[in-house]
């Protein structure tokens, strides 16, 4: 409501003059007023102390860019997110071509034993792969991802250790599995900080969406009904994913993927007191990214496309590239005023190998490093000796 109609309000009440008109919109604008105070703190801001969970963190998955974070080192049991490096083992194997959808797996003794979520798979039972995927993605099922473990690596004690291997290869500094499950165990532990990274990776392969995005499914000729633990697929605008869990140790825990207008964030929490609150704080985490950030097209300068200039050389320049297929992550509103800086190598002598960077074009916003985009050689150069220029004298001589 505009000033003018707030003064004919009061001037009317003043008066005593019964407007009825007025009284409506008085009452409209009282109305909205109560309703606004009512709800909770918008999405263009998000605090440690409002947020439940005791240890959470939003990422935007393209760029890695941490837009929120509480206690994000703390180290904490994670419950079935373990099942995240899990899923990126299994992922990495199927698009290398390690292993395919339809192979048959024979479930062992030690997989159908396991307790938790479970499809209660039996001893010698013959599922595909594919089938292992949706349960461990749709209903979290413990067995499954042992018969995946095993199958990928020979036994699950195998698994795990590749699953560590990965953890330090990302520079997950706060991890530690002791299964490929989940179930509480002690030195079990984890951070949402890396549980970020991990599930940062994990989304590099968008077949799995194909199973983080399925509400039902079944197994068994229909026997089976998988039904997905993430209640975020029946009520959040984007989600795509990723994983729940829940134990006694870790709390309620979510790992929560989602997309819109091309940005993808990450929010991961741990340890909150329920089922409900583990959602609702994730729901926030991401209704404050959204909110609040945009990705704009990188708007390169000619300048860094101009052809290097190359010392002893067979040839004076070489073409270049610029590596600009990451799109900048910037405030809402702010995609203008992103200021690019060409930096290249002075003095850049032969030989040049196809690939090589031969400098940077960097991305600030009000100061801050956005971006640095990698300018690279396009061909070859070779250095100038006495053999090359002797066998280009002898080509021209040949071609007279």
């Amino acid at each position: 409501m505009d000033r003018t109609a707030l003064s004919g309000i009061r001037l009317n009440m003043k008066l005593g003059v019964p407007d009825m008109k007025l009284r409506k919109t008085a009452a409209c604008f009282l109305a909205s007023a109560i309703t606004f105070a009512g709800l909770p703190l918008g999405a263009s801001a998000v605090s440690a102390q409002e947020m439940k969970a005791p240890s959470a963190i939003l990422m935007e998955a393209q760029t890695g860019k941490v837009l929120f974070e509480k206690n994000p080192h703390e180290k904490r049991a994670c419950a079935s997110i373990t099942k995240v490096m899990t899923l990126l083992l299994v992922m990495e194997a199927l698009d290398s071509g390690k292993i395919g959808l339809s192979d048959k797996v024979s479930v062992s003794q030690h997989a159908a034993s396991m307790g938790g979520s479970q499809i209660w798979l039996k001893p010698g039972e013959t599922m595909t792969v594919d089938d292992l995927l949706k349960a461990t993605v749709i209903a979290s099922a413990n067995d499954c991802a042992v018969a995946l473990g095993e199958y990928l690596a020979g036994s699950e004690e195998e698994f795990v250790s590749q699953m560590n291997s990965k953890a330090k290869q990302l520079h997950m500094n706060d991890t530690v599995f002791k299964n490929c499950y989940g179930l509480d165990e002690d030195g079990h532990v984890t951070s949402t900080w890396d549980i970020a990274i991990m599930s940062r990776e994990l989304v590099r392969h968008p077949k799995i969406f194909n199973y983080t995005k399925t509400w039902i499914d079944y197994l068994r000729g229909g026997k089976t009904q998988l039904v997905n633990t993430n209640k975020l697929l029946k009520s959040y605008k984007g989600i795509t994913g990723l994983k729940t869990g829940t134990t006694n140790k870790a709390g309620s825990c979510m790992d929560a993927t989602a997309q819109r207008n091309g940005v993808s964030l990450i929010a991961v929490v741990l340890g909150c007191p329920d089922t409900k609150a583990r959602f609702s704080s994730a729901a926030s985490l991401l209704d404050y990214g959204f909110a609040n950030w945009s990705v704009a097209v990188p708007s390169i300068p000619k300048e860094a496309t101009n052809p290097a200039e190359v010392r002893n050389g067979m040839e004076k320049q070489v073409a270049v590239d610029v590596d600009s297929g990451t799109s900048l992550l910037v405030p809402k509103g702010k995609g203008g005023a992103v200021k690019y800086q060409v930096s290249m190598q002075k003095g850049i002598a032969a030989p040049v190998k196809k690939g090589q960077v031969l400098g940077k074009v960097i991305c600030t916003l009000g100061g801050e490093t956005l971006q640095e985009y990698n300018i690279r050689a396009k061909t070859s150069v070779e250095k100038i000796s006495f053999f090359s220029v002797f066998h280009m004298l002898l080509l021209e001589l040949l071609m007279k």
